[in-house]
């Protein structure tokens, strides 16, 4: 009676910790003498525990159970802005430091469950190293080997790409360090970067690799090397963990989850303080490198069409995304990162391509989870199943990435993977001004069937600054609706997003929210609640609990099958201390036994 009483004070993971202490205690006395443990010493006891539980209450991160919550903004501090300047191609942390046909940007990527993962990296042959090889294949008669070999990366009015068929791609691998007893092969490719106007530079990439390992065991620490063994260019030995198996207590340690990058001074800080939390896994939720911030000439600006509104088209330096590659490397050649994309990896070119660089340079398990794209896919990392969207391609109702999102719901098996997390760029609560209801012809699609199916969690980026909002569905707070949390803070050069769109004389005229990239126009006024008939809140929102500009980064540590500790940090904090912190406490028997799904338009597939 002691233990089930006191049990049920609260669900919270500390606090059971602390009761099953007490419990264990009042068990090991009752054992020693019944005439010592009266009915009215148990009751004491149980009185005790309430107390000792109701005392460190101030001191507990809070859950969502206490909320919704009282809605904070903390107020802009402009020494904060950072070092907004992009590293330059002179920083040895972006030089290439291979020679020949050597690994460089060396990345692990994550298939659709635990037994599976991507091996990436790039090829290509140095100017310094050009000559050695020019004579090395005049003397082996390697012609197709020669005609390959034009540099790491090519920019300018004549570059010729390189032959990716020329170098193989492999990957030796094991759980021990010596000897790599498996291997596994893949493909290359190279990309393009082309502009039809007379002035503009083109840009052809190194060889770009992508294998896929198979059969790995679970929470495994395997190493690997990769390259191509025929001409003894094999990388340095690297290694990685493999993702747990899925269950309800199967968890990743921690989790990060970061947005809007770029490749700043602020960008080092945010990736420095995201390695010393050690994560398992990296959460890109677009806006990679920013490379279309620059012409091809390498001219870069905070604002790319301020600074340049006459180009005939949105030009983009490609060498920076090489840039980021060797920068990241010492992260994600160890911690599995997935990327979803973001409106700045768009990057038109010639013949109406767009997001070349994003589909080639990153391996996704568009595949493995039966999706047609790389801009929408799903994966498990232990008891959490992933969903990445896609915001800046079709996502109607009659659409294949609805369709697909569709299947992919409902086929999720919530006792093996109970959390279901989603994932695109931009966000739909969003109260900055910066991008205000931009996403909302994208809201009104999906977001019925996200609620339909119990989303847990929704990480967005797009927005540079932070905000956490509370339980919230179709404007309305909802203990059933999942929890939105906005990461745009990553670092990038672009401004910080520091007006609110509630505040007096900062809520955006309605025609200037459209985004073309995003499809149609459907921001309009809200029908209900505070603010009924009116195009913004005159105050933060109730759905917005926590919002901040300030760079940073966030971590999610699942607990169990119902608590998750959800941490944002921000870059000029000590090390250990938070910016927001709460739990993040599912409610399956409320809410997934009680919620309708929509009618199904599976039979149009």
């Amino acid at each position: 009676k002691i233990h089930a009483s006191a049990y049920h004070i609260s669900d919270h993971p500390i606090k059971r910790k602390i009761c099953s202490f007490l419990h264990i205690l009042a068990i090991s006395l009752a054992g020693k003498s019944k005439m010592f443990l009266t009915m009215t010493f148990r009751w004491f006891l149980v009185f005790s525990v309430s107390i000792a539980v109701a005392a460190i209450d101030d001191d507990l991160i809070p859950s969502t159970l206490d909320g919704p919550f009282v809605p904070v903004t903390v107020p802009y501090d402009v020494s904060l802005r950072g070092n907004a300047v992009d590293l330059p191609d002179t920083d040895p942390r972006v030089r290439r430091c291979v020679e020949g046909f050597e690994p460089e940007q060396i990345s692990v990527s994550l298939s659709v469950n635990y037994d599976s993962v991507w091996i990436s990296w790039i090829t290509g042959c140095s100017s310094e190293s050009y000559l050695y090889y020019l004579l090395l294949c005049f003397w082996l008669a390697w012609l197709p080997l020669l005609e390959s070999l034009a540099g790491e990366f090519q920019i300018g009015n004549n570059i010729k790409p390189l032959n990716p068929n020329t170098v193989a791609s492999v990957v030796r691998y094991g759980r021990s360090r010596v000897p790599l007893t498996d291997e596994a092969s893949g493909y290359s490719l190279v990309y393009n970067q082309l502009y039809p106007f007379e002035g503009l530079q083109n840009y052809t990439s190194g060889i770009i690799h992508h294998v896929r390992l198979t059969g790995l065991k679970p929470s495994t620490l395997y190493y690997y090397r990769c390259g191509d063994p025929s001409i003894s260019t094999m990388s340095g030995i690297y290694h990685f963990r493999t993702m747990p198996v899925s269950g309800p207590r199967s968890y990743p340690n921690r989790i990060a989850v970061v947005g809007d990058l770029g490749l700043t001074y602020n960008t080092t800080d945010t990736i420095h303080n995201l390695k010393s939390n050690k994560p398992d896994l990296v959460l890109l939720v677009g806006d990679v490198s920013y490379a279309n911030l620059y012409r091809t000439n390498g001219t870069g600006s905070d604002c790319y069409d301020c600074s340049f509104p006459e180009t005939p088209i949105h030009e983009t330096y490609q060498p920076r995304w090489d840039y980021w590659g060797r920068f990241m490397q010492s992260l994600i050649s160890r911690t599995p990162i997935m990327v979803i994309e973001g409106n700045h990896e768009i990057e038109e070119q010639a013949g109406k391509q767009s997001f070349v660089a994003y589909r080639s340079r990153f391996a996704f398990p568009s595949e493995e989870s039966k999706s047609s794209s790389p801009f929408y896919y799903s994966f498990n990392a232990g008891g959490i199943h992933f969903i990445m969207l896609g915001a800046y391609v079709d996502y109607s109702k009659s659409a294949k990435q609805y369709k697909w999102l569709e299947r992919d719901l409902a086929n999720v098996d919530r006792s093996m993977t109970p959390w279901l997390v989603a994932a695109w760029h931009p966000p739909w609560y969003n109260t900055y001004t910066a991008h205000y209801k931009e996403a909302e012809c994208m809201r009104l699609e999906m977001e019925e069937l996200l609620y339909s199916y119990g989303v847990d969690i929704v990480f967005n980026g797009h927005v540079h600054a932070y905000e956490r909002s509370n339980r919230v569905y179709n404007y309305t707070l909802d203990p059933c609706g999942p929890v939105h949390i906005t990461v745009g803070d990553g670092g990038n050069r672009e401004k910080m997003a520091i007006e609110h769109a509630d505040e007096a004389a900062n809520c955006p005229e309605p025609s200037s929210t459209h985004d073309e990239d995003m499809g149609g126009f459907c921001a309009t006024n809200f029908t209900s609640g505070p603010a009924a008939g009116k195009f913004c809140w005159d105050q933060q929102p109730d759905y917005s609990a926590f919002r901040e500009s300030s760079f940073g980064h966030g971590i999610l540590e699942v607990k169990n099958e119902t608590w998750a500790l959800w941490t944002w940090y921000r870059n000029q904090d000590s090390s250990g201390k938070v910016g927001d912190q709460v739990y993040i406490v599912r409610q399956p028997e409320l809410c997934l036994g009680s919620i309708k799904l929509p009618k199904s338009s599976f039979a149009d597939s």
